[in-house]
């Protein structure tokens, strides 16, 4: 999902009337006998004069507003309204709305008088406004905590093991989790809960593992274990244990997973609650608490390791030393830095969040082996948490993440990697690779990180449904946007996961799915911005709404299967794409295991192709010599200063023909094929302008 991360999701929701589409209601002939006689010379003329005064009162506007029908709806009502009263044979009018329309124009009734068929036609344009005290009580998410009957029967004990990265705040609570007689451990990764999963069963204490997309039993499916280690969204809120670890808790502001840290911190239904995160969550996990009557024990823990911001940046490739891991904000930046490493003799080993977890592990794996050659690590902010790693010196490739300067706990939380209790490298060090970022890492870690003020929350499957039964015409993608307009929510919450609900649900709109099904398959952590990835994602749901099967064989065909070995950095990508395909396979399988049948098969298929992106990966400087066409940084290409041969060569070479300017300019300044699009571009709206 790192696409999603790319954009906020606490956006403001759109009006309401903004949303809703105005139903057409039908002209259906009245036969009234005599009504020429009780209307006598009413004509369309009369009427329009009536109505146009009707709209002009603001007794009328005050009561449309009562009645949830705002300035901007109340506009779109009275156009319908009027063409109702106005069609060419007026005997498909309500015989009552023209006799009251004949006393008006005659001056024996107020025009106010028309008020109550206007309500009426309303509510048939608009239906929500039928419903829409219910509405509002449906989405009311003001009062989470009672959405946990489990957890409010219980008087829990909450523990908040508080302090930065390597302080052993989280080995003090899995302590706590290996002596219970039933615990839940909820990580942020899978990475991290298949670790406690291991680490607990090598202990002799028989521990099962539940992700997204997988189920492990240390026994059988028939002997569930006492202990289990998940990530936090798969906690169960109506599982009774006796310990519940909560990991990284101020993943709370989290932006598009916060909601499932809020889930877990209201509903656990254990008798001990141990929480590890910053102290920035302090005060808001107390806050949430308190309506509850549930207390925090706070328990600080100090690093166990210093760790320095160092006087001087990298600058150079040839500074950098075995231990070293070179953070970057983007995989083109990982790819540039890593083929300057080779450039300078030194063979990395690389991480970033695309990769499948065995080819993280494996490159960790590499990178903490001292006799590996791979001693140096380029990679992503993916490295912040959910991997073991022996770094001596954080270097930071920079200190911005999407044109925006790191905030200072994302900042810590990276520098913090640096020194690892008990290794060699003890002590840790952060520093930049450029001199001009020095003082703005400096400045930034120098801050004090703000306490968390608000959370995220998600409405539930529930809410979602009993909404739908009072806008049953709504497409799910209308139905998530009025979820969003109506409902309210306290100071303390912000909305995640309904947006990237929406993008999911835009994508199959159109294929007939049943409410429950729609909602599952919108909720898959799927990267909508990858258009192959996308793609498979509509076919699979296409073939799901005509009930066949989605077969091994059915998905090995529309994957092309088996895939070729990765050459170039294109296809290095693909394979990425096909690893992204199976995960969500094994993810809807473990939904719809009769639907989606095939899931230890395609599990299988899923370890090759960790195997041949690890042996990609493995082969990464080869890939990255395929030139210029590939993912690499085109802007940090750009910092690399051409020699003055080539400078002096591409000089004398004068192009023959006007064409070839570019392509001149490309061998002269080391200019990306990217930026010569843009240039090209940018050439052309020229020529436009007069």
């Amino acid at each position: 999902m790192n696409s999603r991360r790319k954009r906020n999701s606490i956006r403001k929701a759109a009006a309401i009337e903004d949303l809703v589409e105005p139903r057409k209601v039908k002209h259906v002939t009245q036969a009234a006998a005599g009504m020429e006689e009780w209307i006598g010379s009413l004509n369309n003329a009369a009427i329009h004069m009536a109505l146009d005064e009707f709209m002009r009162r603001p007794m009328v506007r005050q009561l449309a507003k009562e009645n949830g029908i705002n300035d901007k709806l109340f506009i779109r009502a009275f156009k319908s309204f009027r063409e109702y009263c106005t069609p060419e044979d007026l005997s498909s009018v309500d015989p009552g709305l023209l006799i009251l329309m004949s006393d008006i124009s005659k001056g024996g009734k107020d025009c106010e008088m028309l008020y109550p068929f206007f309500l009426d036609h309303s509510k048939q344009v608009f239906p929500h406004l039928e419903a829409m005290d219910d509405l509002r009580i449906i989405s009311d998410l003001t009062r989470p905590h009672n959405w946990y009957p489990e957890a409010r029967s219980i008087i829990r004990k909450i523990f908040f093991h508080a302090g930065p990265t390597n302080s052993g705040k989280t080995y003090h609570a899995l302590k706590r989790f290996g002596e219970a007689k039933s615990a839940v451990f909820c990580g942020p990764l899978k990475l991290l809960a298949t670790e406690v999963f291991n680490r607990t069963n090598a202990l002799g204490i028989p521990c099962d593992l539940v992700t997204g997309e997988e189920r492990r039993f240390a026994k059988d499916n028939h002997h569930p274990s006492q202990h289990l280690s998940s990530t936090v969204e798969m906690l169960s809120t109506q599982m009774r244990v006796e310990v519940v670890v909560i990991d990284e808790i101020q993943m709370l502001r989290d932006e598009q997973r916060g909601w499932a840290w809020t889930r877990a911190l209201l509903g656990a239904a254990a008798d001990e609650i141990h929480l590890c995160g910053e102290p920035a969550a302090i005060n808001i996990v107390k806050k949430l608490l308190e309506p509850i009557g549930e207390t925090v024990e706070v328990r600080y823990y100090d690093r166990k390791s210093p760790l320095t911001i160092a006087d001087r940046a990298i600058e150079s490739y040839s500074n950098i030393e075995p231990g070293d891991c070179i953070v970057c904000f983007s995989k083109r930046a990982v790819f540039f830095n890593s083929k300057k490493l080779e450039e300078n003799g030194i063979k990395p080993a690389v991480i970033y969040g695309d990769l499948p977890p065995g080819t993280k592990l494996a490159q960790a794996a590499k990178f903490n082996d001292p006799d590996d050659e791979c001693n140096v690590l380029v990679a992503t902010d993916a490295i912040g948490m959910g991997l073991n790693l022996n770094i001596r010196r954080v270097i930071f490739n920079s200190c911005t993440r999407q044109t925006e300067l790191l905030p200072t706990y994302a900042a810590l939380q990276i520098a913090g990697r640096a020194g690892r209790f008990g290794t060699a490298y003890a002590n840790g060090v952060a520093t930049t690779m450029r001199k001009e970022d020095l003082g703005t890492l400096k400045t930034i870690l120098a801050e004090k990180v703000e306490p968390i003020t608000n959370v995220g929350i998600a409405p539930t499957y529930d809410q979602i449904e009993t909404f739908s039964f009072h806008l049953p015409q709504a497409s799910f993608v209308r139905l998530l946007d009025l979820f969003v307009s109506v409902c309210s929510v306290s100071d303390h919450f912000f909305i995640c996961t309904v947006y990237d609900m929406r993008e999911l649900a835009v994508l199959i709109d159109q294929v007939p799915l049943p409410l429950k099904v729609r909602y599952t398959f919108c909720t898959s952590p799927l990267n909508t911005d990858d258009k192959r990835t996308a793609a498979v994602f509509v076919k699979m749901a296409r073939r799901f709404a005509t009930g066949q099967a989605l077969t091994y064989e059915w998905l090995m065909d529309m994957l092309e299967w088996p895939p070729k070995p990765a050459s170039t950095l294109s296809e290095l990508s693909l394979l990425e794409q096909n690893y992204e395909v199976l995960d969500q396979y094994m993810w809807l399988s473990m939904r719809f295991p009769d639907m989606l049948p095939d899931e230890p098969r395609v599990r299988d298929a899923s370890k090759i192709l960790d195997k041949m992106i690890q042996d990609g990966v493995e082969g990464f400087m080869s890939l990255l010599a395929v030139g210029p066409g590939d993912n690499s940084d085109s802007r940090e290409k750009r910092l690399s200063r051409p020699s003055e041969e080539k400078l002096a060569k591409s000089a004398s070479e004068k192009p023959t023909r006007k064409s070839s300017i570019l392509e001149a300019l490309l061998k002269r300044t080391d200019i990306s094929e990217e930026d010569l699009d843009q240039l090209r571009e940018e050439l052309n709206k020229k020529k436009k302008k007069p």
